[in-house]
């Protein structure tokens, strides 16, 4: 295991992990997917020299309820199909919620209805109230995203009312 800023990346360890991603994601990963993963930390799992396991956390500005608080967002995690149900899942979530709760207010992310076990049986919760996107032109619902959208609390911050991202390319969430 290894944590890495996007900054310390080398291009072999970028290539490797968009290859990873690609993968895992069965070419459901996209750039702006990529995009969104990128300027944060990487927790790495690795295998026989190879990255085989990743999540990213990177920063986002979220408003609640209109006030800012400080999001640990966690984006692109994946394991490669041939080390999947080995633990690698577990090990690079430990890393990446510990940096969550370490530097932030409140963990953030989107999972499909595929992986939302993975996240409640680990502590993460369902959004309890609606979401919405800060985008040039106000605040902007996002109601496709309710259902879709967990959080780990962290600092005492209430987990109720609306829920609102920074505005980015590609998916709000």
């Amino acid at each position: 295991m290894r944590t890495v800023h996007t900054a310390d990346l080398t291009a072999g360890d970028r290539a490797e992990l968009r290859v990873l991603l690609d993968t895992a994601y069965a070419g459901d990963f996209s750039d702006a997917d990529w995009s969104h993963a990128r300027g944060g930390l990487h927790v790495l799992a690795e295998a026989g020299g190879r990255i085989v396991g990743h999540a990213a956390v990177v920063q986002r500005s979220l408003l609640l309820d209109g006030v800012p608080v400080r999001g640990g967002y966690l984006e692109a995690v994946a394991v490669h199909p041939d080390h999947q149900r080995l633990g690698y899942a577990a090990a690079v979530l430990d890393e990446a919620e510990r940096i969550i709760r370490a530097g932030y207010d409140l963990g953030a992310l989107s999972a499909g209805p595929d992986a939302a076990g993975l996240y409640t049986r680990r502590g993460w919760t369902r959004w309890p109230g609606t979401t919405a996107v800060l985008t040039p032109k106000g605040l902007t619902a996002t109601p496709g995203d309710d259902a879709t959208t967990f959080v780990l609390p962290v600092a005492g911050v209430p987990i109720a009312g609306v829920l609102a991202c920074d505005f980015r390319s590609g998916d709000a969430w």
